[in-house]
């Protein structure tokens, strides 16, 4: 029976070709070629207009969404299509709806399906049954596949043995093992990743550090050549997936990651690279190879950076920044139990910590707790020193031997990249010496490479030379030896040093403590703080009252100004006040403004013109000209304790009775124009 009639051949032939994988592309060119010579036996069995739909190549069949077998089932639909040609049914489909869709389109348009073992018809019964049975065992072909290749992989992958890649620092020995790399260089600089980790306990400083010292990372480079190493400035994710690879501290793992099906605009959608918990991986095997670092250093870097982690929803310290508030990310609320956040002012580290996840979260209107940051800061601060006091010896030579070292890495990573640079240059040279002087398009491409890598062995070996001569330059001097070690013995004025970063501090806590739990009592804080290694220690911090701030005016100053607004005017005294080197309690000169508001918030008076006349007392300008004598003549008169007269501070006026100038004696030294004796004179004489 022919099947194929004069309508099927009015209408197009369309020859559907698919290949599942990239790789089989590259590697398996026959099975394409197969497929694209059924557009020769369409052809052949009277079709005039063939068309070849081959959108899909490298792509699965299994339920994926595929551009090409999309615009198939439109052609079918509308009825443009005569017949559907394909090597076999698992080239239309690996998966029972795309199948049995296409085989309902076929049948309700009357289009064919021809293979390579026949044609087809979709609206005969025992066609369709035929049909339908291919279509199940194409889509148990693929499962079956996928199974025992899994289970293969599975039991490679339970040994060790199985290295879908190598990650960079490590290389894939004769005997398939995992051995360090042998280019020093690429060593150094996975090795200088984690110290500098270790040092700064982030991995965004690390990839700052990095570029801003112009040290170069490897990375692989897929080209002609295969796969080779390139270098280039790092960047975050680069940092980040070197310190989280497990492979790094000499383990070998499988299933870190999975893929998740969903079902997206009716198709199935594969998203891969799902990272799973340390608890769900398929195989953890410790000590398989040589490693970066240890086991536990990589578990403790993992928590620090699941720590750094900030505006996640989880209960984790954030990374150290240097903004105010020593214990940000260190502080629970004792009343609910949330995370405390900060609220900066941006003045000289100032900030409070509040509890407001009720608000947050529920809509409560008011704060869990709220208070400022200035004395729970230096309780726990000091607290924190005096754990620490012993090591301070100890820590003060680390920071001279590293201080000394500050820029070894740099050298090391230069050093390694010069070397590797001369064996670039001296290959350049010795290929431009083979090449015939009468070649000169080759000649001239390869004298150009020369100069390059002439001209990188000269940029390096600059660089080299200004990094030398900083590191000099960085050593620490006899009397900066003697210092640290003098603050080592002084760690509170090492602790408040301005040269002391926010940020430096808030690493020292976080060292020594875990959490400092807070409960606000009636005039106090209570705080327990949860020192690293399980001990507790319970401390009270007393509460600022309300309207108590920590810019308080010394009593001395508040009772000099008491003192002064008696005898003179608001700009007057602040005259005196800045002459004497007093400033206000945040530390700024007096002006005439600031008298007249300190005055007014302890409610003193303003001096009033003719106040002291009514008390009877005279400045110096004043007596001086009642008696008719020189101011000098009254100093004299009072540094010889002949006339008394109070002062309240060096540089302010001399107060003095206008009774005690009407005394006899007073009249007879004016008049007699021996003021004062010979002894007296002399203390005038030195005064003067």
């Amino acid at each position: 029976m022919n099947k194929i009639t004069p309508e099927h051949l009015l209408r197009d032939a369309y020859v559907y070709i698919r290949q599942s994988t990239s790789d089989q592309l590259a590697h398996n060119p026959e099975s394409r070629r197969r497929q694209y010579a059924l557009k020769g036996r369409a052809e052949t069995l009277g079709w005039q207009n063939v068309v070849v739909i081959d959108d899909d190549l490298g792509r699965s069949g299994g339920g994926i969404a595929r551009k090409g077998f999309e615009r198939l089932l439109v052609a079918i639909g509308n009825g443009s299509a005569g017949a559907v040609l394909a090597i076999e049914a698992s080239r239309l489909a690996r998966n029972g709806r795309d199948w049995h869709t296409l085989l309902e389109f076929c049948g309700l348009v009357g289009c064919l399906l021809i293979d390579e073992d026949g044609v087809y018809d979709p609206r005969l019964v025992n066609d369709r049954l035929l049909l339908g049975m291919k279509g199940t065992f194409s889509e148990l072909e693929l499962s079956i596949l996928r199974q025992r290749s899994q289970e293969a992989l599975r039991l490679k992958a339970s040994r060790g043995d199985l290295h879908t890649s190598v990650a960079l620092g490590y290389v894939r020995s004769a005997s398939d093992r995992l051995e360090m790399d042998p280019d020093r260089r690429v060593r150094g600089a996975i090795d200088l990743v984690f110290r500098k980790f270790d040092e700064v306990g982030s991995v965004r400083q690390v990839a700052v550090w990095l570029r801003q010292e112009g040290i170069q990372l490897p990375r692989f480079v897929h080209g002609q050549e295969g796969r080779t190493i390139a270098w280039h400035l790092p960047r975050y994710n680069s940092v980040h997936r070197i310190l989280t690879n497990p492979v790094y501290a000499g383990a070998y793992v499988f299933g870190r990651t999975v893929s998740q099906v969903r079902v997206e605009a009716g198709r199935k959608a594969v998203k891969s690279g799902v990272r799973r918990r340390q608890e769900e991986w398929s195989v953890l095997i410790r000590d398989h190879h040589a490693g970066y670092i240890t086991w536990e250093q990589y578990e403790r870097n993992q928590r620090l950076i699941g720590d750094n982690a900030n505006m996640k929803g989880a209960m984790v310290p954030g990374s150290v920044r240097n903004g105010g508030g020593l214990l940000v990310g260190l502080l629970r609320c004792g009343h609910c139990g949330r995370k405390l956040t900060v609220q900066h002012n941006g003045l000289r580290g100032v900030a409070r910590y509040l509890c407001n996840g009720a608000s947050v979260n529920h809509g409560a209107r008011d704060k869990c707790i709220t208070f400022g940051n200035m004395r729970i800061d230096a309780a726990v601060s000091a607290e924190v020193l005096h754990a620490i006091s012993p090591l301070a010896i100890e820590a003060a030579f680390a920071a001279v031997a590293e201080r000394e070292r500050v820029s070894t890495d740099r050298i090391d990573q230069l050093e390694a990249a010069l070397e590797q640079a001369r064996y670039e240059a001296a290959r350049a040279g010795r290929q431009y010496d083979k090449v015939e002087p009468e070649n000169r398009i080759v000649a001239t491409e390869l004298e150009r490479r020369w100069n390059e890598r002439l001209a990188a062995v000269a940029r390096l070996e600059e660089q080299i030379r200004t990094a030398q001569e900083m590191q000099l330059g960085l050593g620490i001097s006899e009397a900066e030896r003697t210092e640290l070690m003098a603050l080592a013995d002084d760690l509170p004025r090492a602790w408040n040093h301005p040269a002391a970063k926010a940020e430096t501090r808030k690493r020292i806590l976080r060292t020594m403590l875990e959490e400092v739990v807070v409960r606000a009592e009636p005039g106090h804080l209570r705080l327990k703080l949860h020192w690293k290694g399980g001990d507790h220690t319970t401390l009270d911090v007393q509460k600022s009252r309300h309207g108590e701030h920590r810019w308080k005016t010394s009593t001395a100053t508040e009772q000099l100004i008491h003192e002064l607004a008696r005898l003179l005017p608001d700009g007057s005294i602040a005259a005196v006040l800045n002459r004497l080197g007093i400033r206000s309690a945040k530390g700024h000169t007096w002006t005439q403004l600031r008298i007249r508001n300190f005055r007014a918030e302890r409610g003193i008076a303003i001096y009033r013109e003719g106040e002291r006349a009514e008390r009877g007392e005279l400045i110096l300008h004043e007596a001086a000209s009642q008696l008719d004598v020189s101011k000098m003549t009254v100093i004299r008169l009072i540094k010889a304790n002949v006339l008394p007269a109070k002062q309240c501070c060096p540089g302010a006026p001399y107060v003095i009775l206008r009774e005690d100038l009407e005394s006899a004696t007073i009249r007879r030294a004016v008049e007699s124009g021996r003021a004062v004796s010979n002894d007296s004179r002399q203390k005038v004489m030195e005064y003067e």
